[in-house]
C-alpha cells in the first residue's frame, strides 16, 4: 500500500509551494537582503529615490543608454531599469572591488523585455568582471543563434588570448519577460564560473582553464577589481532598436547568498 499525506498535511504545504513559486517570478523577496553577512557589495535600490539613478555606492558607464530607478508591480518594488539604443551600453559599476584570493559568488534578479532576433549572431552582455589581466569575463551573456531562430544565455570572455567567445548553450534558452534570479561563482583555482538560474545549476554552462569556448590556450581569470551590471550589444542596427531591462537586489559576496 502506498503511504499518503494526511489531507490536512497537503493543505498546509500547498501555500508554501506556491509562495516560492511567486518568489522566482517577481522582484525584491521582502527586506533584509543587504543585512546578510559576507557581502562585498549589495544594492536593492529601496533607499533611492526614483528617477535617474545614482548612489556613492557605485558608478554608471552608459552610451546610448540610461539608468533611472522605478517602481515595479503592484507592490510597487523600486529596481533599476536600463535602457539602450541601438548597440549601446548601460550599466551599473562596482569599483575598488577586492574579493578574497580574487573569488567571490554573485547574485541579480533580472527581467529582459525582449532578446535580438537581428542581425545574426547578435551577442549581448549582462554581467561583466574586469581587472588586471587581459581577459574580460562575462559570466551572464548571450547571443541570437539563426541557425535555430533563438536567443541562448551563455558564459563568455574577450580581449584575453582565448579571444571573443561566448559558451552559449541550447539548454539555455534566453526568455524574456519572466524575471530570473540568476547566480555565478567565480573561483580562482581553477579559473571555473558556475551559474544557478532560479536556484537550479546549470552545468552545461560551467567553464574552466582548459574547458571554454575560446581558442586552445588556458582561460585565466585578471585580477578582479571591477563588476558591471547592465546590458551592452556588440552589432549594430538591432532588432528590436531599443533594449529594456530591469534588475534588482544585486549581491556579491564570499559565500552563495541564493535566490
Amino acid at each position: 500500500m502506498r503511504n499518503r499525506l494526511p489531507t490536512l498535511a497537503l493543505i498546509l504545504l500547498l501555500p508554501l509551494t506556491t509562495t516560492a513559486t511567486a518568489a522566482a517570478s517577481s522582484p525584491g523577496r521582502g527586506p533584509g537582503t543587504c543585512a546578510k553577512s559576507a557581502l562585498l557589495f549589495c544594492e536593492d535600490f529601496q533607499d533611492l529615490p526614483t528617477g535617474g539613478a545614482s548612489s556613492l555606492d557605485w558608478g554608471v558607464d552608459t552610451k546610448h543608454g540610461t539608468l533611472t530607478v522605478e517602481r515595479e508591480g503592484r507592490r510597487g518594488q523600486k529596481v533599476l531599469r536600463v535602457h539602450t539604443e541601438g548597440n549601446g551600453r548601460a550599466f551599473l559599476k562596482v569599483d575598488d572591488f577586492a574579493p578574497p584570493g580574487n573569488s567571490f559568488y554573485g547574485r541579480v534578479r533580472l527581467k529582459v523585455d525582449a532578446f535580438p532576433v537581428a542581425p545574426d549572431w547578435a551577442h549581448y552582455t549582462l554581467v561583466e568582471a574586469t581587472g588586471t589581466g587581459p581577459e574580460i569575463v562575462r559570466p551572464l551573456g548571450g547571443q541570437y543563434v539563426p541557425t535555430l531562430d533563438r536567443a541562448l544565455w551563455g558564459v563568455g570572455a574577450d580581449g584575453g588570448p582565448t579571444g571573443d567567445w561566448t559558451n552559449w548553450r541550447e539548454s539555455a534558452p534566453s526568455v524574456a519577460g519572466r524575471w530570473l534570479c540568476f547566480e555565478w561563482r567565480m573561483e580562482a583555482a581553477d579559473n571555473r564560473i558556475t551559474v544557478w538560474f532560479d536556484g537550479v545549476p546549470q552545468p552545461d554552462l560551467t567553464v574552466s582553464t582548459r574547458e571554454h569556448g575560446g581558442n586552445d590556450v588556458d582561460f585565466v581569470f585578471p585580477r578582479f577589481d571591477t563588476v558591471k551590471l547592465g546590458w551592452q550589444l556588440y552589432q549594430g542596427d538591432p532588432t528590436p532598436s531599443g533594449y529594456d531591462v530591469r534588475i534588482d537586489d544585486i549581491a556579491l559576496s564570499t559565500a552563495r547568498v541564493g535566490c
